[in-house]
């Protein structure tokens, strides 16, 4: 039987080193209300950030995680979210 190699270093569940953004990003993802619920934001997302509630057929966003980098925007196949300047910071 072969035997599977280890991937050094720490891997979260999104992929990365976790780590909190906290109140460095620049910008923040804003629900506009056109969501069909598709996931396209949750599966693209390279941090993890965003949360699906099955029952009420919505994400939403975990902005400690969230690193601002509009990723979900851009795959959004309704446009549904938007990037919105913070200004300071978080």
């Amino acid at each position: 039987m072969k035997k599977e190699k280890s991937i050094p270093g720490p891997v979260s569940k999104a992929g990365t080193i976790p780590t909190r953004m906290g109140t460095w990003s620049t910008a923040k993802p804003v629900l506009k209300g056109k969501c069909t619920f598709c996931l396209f934001c949750w599966v693209f997302c390279p941090e993890g950030a965003i949360s699906q509630d099955e029952a009420n057929r919505k994400v939403t966003f975990n902005f400690e995680d969230c690193k601002g980098c509009g990723i979900c925007v851009r795959e959004c196949p309704t446009k549904a979210i938007e990037m919105v300047e913070v200004e300071g910071g978080r």
